[in-house]
């Protein structure tokens, strides 16, 4: 997500700048209308869903404002904390207050996100879009699926399984989908296919169903945290950049979705300041109160108190917030294993894409000394260090920026000689690697040429 996982708007200052023309060479440009003009007329294709990623769908309020994106002012300025989940004290749920998904990011501030899909598909696809619980009509159809992706992603799930059923029922019933997924929609997507609508989450059990067997024939994941990522962990820190201002942490850990987007505990995702991997789990409450780090920061609690005329509501807000962040910190850590544990078939074709041509964050460092700890979200920010350990070669790792290669990939080292880590299995036909960054990665035409020989192509 993108963990930001997923979806990436650091773009917004770059939409107002100036874009500067280097060279006149002209690159060669794959035709795909007329790589695929046969293919549009053949019949039998099952329908496609595009499942975006974190924050690439709007939403809207009670009274129909969006209040994500929004304006450009809004997204330049906003520190977006009407978004964050009223939380049931008794019950620990979440109330999304009124705010539901509307439509699709297609396109922000002058920038393609999921447009360049939906275009290739509809110009050289020859797909049409289609809404659940209508005829399809002609041979080829494609479904946009919207979600509140602040929500646990096993909500998620259920509502995605609702709307795939009607697709299937539009079109009779046994005809299977191929699914486009995103970032976070592509974790979305591989609980889906494993479990379905059910909540393994409640405990380590974890038993598969296989339920996308004879519901999905083919899946594209795109820029997909497959083991996490260490953004994710970042926007819980420090909050998150988007515009001139940063959504706070008091903001985001009240989106479950959040804490299922974590690096996978098999990562070594925290240093030491000679550089040596802790043994510590991102998923461990202890972890987060060791170091101070986002609702257990002093500087955090002092923001909450300040809403509060009474201290005693402050102090209860707190406690409150505590009693959550441990709910969905351990309900993230079941969904992130639930993803990786063996399974003896994988009945459906899945291939990968994603960015390997950017330096992206993989770990952070931590140096602990007698009165404290200090935290370093990027090598720069160290300094001088210790001698002879070169951090910029320890946090960041070739990636888009928001997802490292290795994650994409759902291997805990980058090295493709080290043997997949056996508590990580992942059944992929075949990866594809860009260069583009994560936000951009739908608009790259080596990723859309092979999308449709993906999808089109004939056994």
């Amino acid at each position: 997500m993108s963990v930001f996982a997923s979806f990436s708007l650091r773009v917004f200052a770059l939409s107002l700048g100036i874009v500067a023309l280097i060279g006149c060479a002209r690159i060669a440009k794959p035709d795909l209308e007329r790589l695929y003009a046969s293919a549009t007329d053949s019949p039998g294709q099952p329908p496609v869903v595009i499942i975006p990623g974190l924050m690439g769908t709007r939403l809207e309020d009670a009274e129909g404002r969006e209040v994500w994106i929004g304006s450009l002012q809004r997204a330049l300025w906003s520190r977006y904390d009407d978004l964050a989940l009223q939380i049931d004290a008794e019950t620990l749920s979440p109330d999304p207050g009124g705010i539901r998904p509307t439509t699709i990011t297609d396109r922000f501030a002058g920038r393609d996100f999921y447009a360049s899909i939906i275009r290739t598909l509809e110009q050289a696809g020859g797909y049409r879009r289609a809404e659940p619980g209508q005829a399809p009509e002609g041979t080829r159809n494609y479904y946009v699926f919207t979600y509140d992706w602040r929500q646990d992603n096993v909500e998620t799930v259920r509502a995605l399984d609702q709307f795939i059923e009607q697709i299937r029922g539009d079109h009779g019933g046994e005809v299977p989908v191929d699914i486009i997924a995103h970032s976070m929609g592509g974790l979305i997507t591989r609980y889906y296919l494993r479990y379905g609508p059910i909540d393994v989450t409640r405990d380590n059990q974890f038993p598969v169903n296989y339920h996308g067997e004879e519901r999905v024939r083919r899946v594209v994941l795109l820029g997909t945290p497959n083991l996490g990522s260490v953004e994710s962990l970042k926007a819980f820190i420090a909050g998150r950049q988007l515009g001139l201002r940063r959504v706070p942490p008091e903001v985001l850990v009240t989106f479950p979705s959040f804490y299922q987007l974590f690096p996978h505990p098999i990562n070594d995702w925290l240093l030491n300041a000679e550089g040596e991997p802790l043994d510590l789990d991102p998923f461990d409450l202890e972890t987060w109160q060791r170091f101070q780090w986002s609702i257990f920061d002093p500087e955090v609690r002092e923001r909450i108190r300040a809403r509060y005329e009474d201290p005693a509501a402050a102090e209860a807000r707190l406690a409150l917030l505590e009693r959550w962040f441990h709910k969905y910190l351990e309900r993230g850590r079941r969904f992130v294993w639930s993803l990786t544990l063996e399974m003896d078939r994988a009945p459906w074709s899945l291939v990968v894409f994603g960015g390997d041509c950017k330096l992206t964050p993989a770990r952070l460092v931590v140096h602990e000394t007698a009165v404290g700890s200090g935290l370093y979200l990027h090598p720069e920010a160290i300094g001088s260090g210790r001698p002879g350990v070169d951090y910029s070669q320890l946090m960041l790792e070739p990636g888009d920026g928001t997802v490292t290669k290795a994650s994409l990939l759902a291997r805990n080292v980058l090295d493709p000689l080290v043997p997949r880590h056996p508590w990580s299995f992942f059944p992929l036909d075949y990866p594809l690697l860009l260069c583009a960054e994560h936000s951009a990665l739908t608009g790259n035409l080596f990723f859309q040429d092979n999308l449709l020989h993906f999808l089109l192509h004939r056994e």
